[in-house]
């Protein structure tokens, strides 16, 4: 046993020491393939000579499976083996699996031995012990075993069973049918990353346009027996000898990006962080320009190259099929002058039909999307599309048929499959130059995920969800608004263009609406449908802020909304942009309060339009009648309220729910005048989260005492609406929720009301900010805090904006800021932006009415969301 420790000692020694080596070679001269080679054969000898010492049966064969069987071997890339044993092996697998606990086998032992070293010397390892036909059943079974065994290479054991292995597992190989799971495995892959190549962090192994994508191409070849390499695939006329050179030099990018990772990171890290991206551009050579970053010059260069990855892994893996399935092929069938359909894919029918006819460029894409049966394009057709894409010019631009053709687009079903293709080869943004120069633009804020072309595209992407039946599940309220709309594809234009604007200095709405209304007016839309598109840009943001900024109790609020909004038709129009550009930023930033806000802001301001004088939430009176009737389904007697409301301004019932209403005054109507604190939560009947009532005596610190102790149970606070009651009472109630929270909401709500009674009732000394640490978009996006504290319009109250990184115990840091100078808070509005939050508060007091003393307010309140985020 000392022995082996000894040796693996030793060999862990050696082993460092040989891939340190090969890292430094290659940085002097950056040849990735002979990298990657020395690593695999560095190890090899490594397993050939720890075979040897544990003398492992004679009957076995270690054989290097996955891309360690390719003899290609990442810095940090784990490596995957194979034992191999014969079938008549004794015992066998699946014999040593039923062996007795303590009875363990010989065989056993020296597998177990082999496999402890390997991890021993500081090898990642996967592994699996099967018999020849074991490894068939399982390959038969499960894809991702068939392709890891199709990269088997032979290591060392028995050559002769590993001869019979290779012969059984090719003959049992089906080339058609691999294919056929690889494309269905790869369709999966890519929903999995949004069909996108241009998130902000892309895998650049995994993601569309990564080495996957090549991956999948090599393997798809190597089970026909097309050959190993482009050239190969080239010569036998699947590809162009150009293509092959394309592949090679996109392989040897991503190759090489792929390996700078894992030695930077110094773990296997396929993803291209926030963290990398400035120190891989430096180490690249990238040299940052007037307008843009280092990382972001990486960035679009590593864009550049998904993309026509991306392409031509469509265009080789059609042109697999076409080799792979030719019983498919049949006969073409016409559809006109310039395309027939091939096997269910648009074929030109010249080579120079885009030469001679350059509409057709554009047709093409309307034709895949009037005809349900063809699936995408030909070789050919791809081929042709990208040589004569240079033809979409300024005169071909301005041609009114053309302008026409484009237009018909927006009203044709599967509008985003076709806009992604356009975008992936080029088309989209050569006939709209704007959106052409956004294509791969970084969007260095703390909530967006995609680049901004591929942002727009989710965004249209949602809002045609929003017609689709399908989806109805998941939007209900927008597919009904939808289904009422007429001219929805003007929609879709005015979410092309809400952001095409960004990057170029200055507003990016205002710069939009300029872009939008030229084109409105170039493709003939009439001045009606033109002005509701350049409305639609301008305020696409405007109804977010105002239902997470602004209080939706205030009728002036709504008031000032709907004038602003004019008619229903428009107010429909940018709720449904606005739910869409929301959710089309990332995951993190749509929440079901979020969308309760903006419900809500919507049917209060429909209302008004409609002709009521006075929004459905601000009518007091109904309201509470609507309370009473709740309170009556509880079995609760007429009048048991009034000793409650009695003790409620109007303030109260204008910023609560009937259903809060009713809900508060079941839990007090009793007792009214209680010292004892009252702590009541339930799930928040409007989404996620808990909804918490707490009502007792007020004391000094109580805002700040509630959040802390929010803040300790890790619960981010959604909304808090503050009252003191006339007889001397605080009547707070929260929402609250906790992101990837492991334990059940329900589960949690009896110790809220157990632990924070007591705390109310103990009032312990206040403890100090809880310290969070930064998250890795904010170390790379950092922002100023700022705060801005002014009257509201009626000048009786303040509003004060916080806008900060989210930290945990921010709000907490606020609240004992305002303690500290008397200020009163009515409620608070927590907007959370990804990583930022923009919170708007309502707020009094004699500190917000002298200058002096604002000013100081303001500085502390700084100092403490400075502090909060260090």
């Amino acid at each position: 046993m000392e022995d082996l420790r000894a040796l693996a000692m030793a060999t862990r020694q050696q082993l460092a020491a040989a891939q340190a080596q090969l890292a430094s070679a290659w940085r002097q001269n950056q040849h990735s393939r002979e990298l990657l080679a020395n690593r695999a054969a560095v190890v090899d000898d490594v397993l050939r000579e720890l075979w040897i010492t544990l003398d492992l049966p004679a009957d076995m064969t270690l054989v290097a499976v996955g891309g360690y069987g390719r003899g290609t071997l990442y810095p940090a890339s784990d490596v995957d083996l194979l034992i191999l044993q014969s079938d008549d092996a004794t015992p066998t697998i699946s014999a040593t699996l039923a062996t007795p606990p303590g009875d363990v086998s010989p065989r056993e032992e020296k597998i177990e031995a082999l496999v402890g070293m390997l991890w021993d010397i500081g090898l990642d390892i996967g592994h699996s012990v099967r018999t020849l036909s074991e490894c068939l059943t399982e390959a038969a079974r499960d894809i991702t075993i068939q392709t890891s065994l199709l990269e088997a290479r032979y290591l060392i054991g028995n050559p002769g069973l590993y001869e019979n292995f290779e012969k059984s597992f090719r003959d049992a190989l089906n080339p058609a049918a691999f294919f056929k799971a690889k494309q269905l495995e790869q369709a999966e892959r890519y929903a999995r990353y949004n069909d996108t190549p241009y998130s902000l962090e892309p895998n650049c192994k995994e993601n569309p346009g990564g080495l996957r994508d090549l991956q999948v191409i090599r393997w798809v070849a190597r089970a026909a027996q097309l050959g190993d390499t482009w050239q190969a695939l080239a010569h036998t006329g699947i590809i162009t000898a150009i293509e092959a050179g394309q592949l090679e030099r996109s392989e040897s990018r991503l190759r090489e990006l792929r390996i700078h990772l894992h030695l930077l990171a110094g773990r296997r890290e396929d993803r291209l962080l926030f963290d990398y991206q400035e120190k891989l551009a430096d180490t690249l050579g990238m040299v940052a320009t007037e307008a843009k970053r280092a990382s972001e010059v990486l960035m679009q260069h590593y864009y550049k190259t998904a993309k026509l990855v991306t392409q031509l892994n469509t265009l080789t893996m059609q042109a697999l099929a076409d080799h792979l399935l030719p019983a498919q092929v049949g006969a073409p069938v016409v559809i006109n002058a310039h395309f027939q359909s091939v096997r269910d894919l648009l074929d030109v029918r010249e080579d120079d039909t885009f030469e001679r006819s350059p509409r057709a460029l554009l047709e093409c894409f309307l034709l895949q999307m009037q005809r349900g049966e063809i699936k995408g394009m030909t070789p050919r057709t791809l081929r042709a599309l990208w040589r004569a894409r240079h033809l979409i010019n300024a005169q071909f631009r301005a041609d009114p048929a053309n302008r026409a053709l484009f237009l018909s687009l927006f009203w044709q079903p599967h509008l985003i499959h076709a806009l992604r293709r356009m975008n992936q080869y080029d088309i989209l943004g050569r006939y709209l130059p704007a959106f052409g120069r956004i294509v791969g633009q970084m969007q260095h804020d703390l909530f967006h995920v995609y680049t901004v072309d591929q942002h727009i595209l989710q965004v249209i992407r949602n809002l045609r969800r929003f017609t689709m039946p399908e989806f109805a599940h998941e939007y209900p309220f927008c597919s009904r608004l939808m289904a009422g709309f007429d001219r929805h594809w003007l929609l879709y234009l005015a979410a092309l263009f809400h952001d095409i604007a960004k990057g170029r200095g200055g507003d990016h709405s205002t710069l939009g609406v300029a872009d939008a209304t030229t084109f409105c007016h170039d493709h003939d839309l009439n001045q009606e449908d033109t002005d509701l598109v350049a409305f639609l840009v301008a305020e696409h943001l405007t109804m977010s802020q105002v239902a997470q900024k602004q209080d939706l109790s205030d009728p002036h609020v709504i008031a000032a909304f709907a004038q602003r909004v004019g008619d229903t038709r428009r107010l429909t129009a940018l709720y449904l942009v606005t739910v869409a550009d929301v959710r089309g930023t990332s995951p993190k930033v749509w929440n079901n309060w979020k969308g309760k806000l903006l419900e809500d802001l919507y049917r209060m301001t429909a209302k008004l339009l409609a002709g009521d004088t006075v929004p459905q939430l601000a009518g007091v009176t109904e309201r509470q009648e609507d309370a009473r009737r709740i309170l009556r389904y509880y079995g609760l007697r007429h009048g048991v309220e009034q000793s409650l409301w009695d003790q409620l301004d109007i303030s109260y019932f204008m910023r609560q729910h009937a259903e809060e209403i009713a809900w508060h005054t079941r839990n007090l109507y009793h007792c009214v005048d209680t010292q004892e604190p009252v702590v009541r939560a339930h799930l928040n009947p409007s989404g996620e989260g808990l909804q918490v009532m707490v009502y007792c005596p007020d004391q000094s610190q109580l805002f700040a005492r509630l959040c802390g102790f929010f803040a300790r149970l890790g619960y981010s606070i959604l909304d808090a609406r503050i009252h003191t009651t006339r007889n001397g009472h605080a009547l707070d109630s929260f929402i609250i929720f906790a992101p990837g929270f492991g334990v059940a909401y329900r589960d949690m709500i009896g110790l809220i009301e157990h632990d924070l009674t007591q705390q109310l009732i103990t009032r312990p000394p206040l403890p100090s900010v809880p310290a969070g640490r930064l998250s890795r978009l904010v170390r790379h996006f950092p922002i100023t805090p700022a705060c801005e504290i002014r009257p509201d319009e009626r000048g009786e109250q303040y509003l004060m904006n916080i806008s900060a990184v989210d930290r945990p115990g921010l709000l907490y840091a606020i609240a004992q800021v305002l303690d500290e100078h008397r200020v009163r808070l009515h409620t608070a509005k927590i907007g959370t932006l990804g990583e930022r939050v923009e919170d708007v508060f309502l707020v009094s007091g004699q500190a917000l009415t002298q200058t002096g003393t604002l000013v100081k307010l303001e500085q502390d309140l700084l100092t403490a969301l400075q502090v909060s985020a260090t």
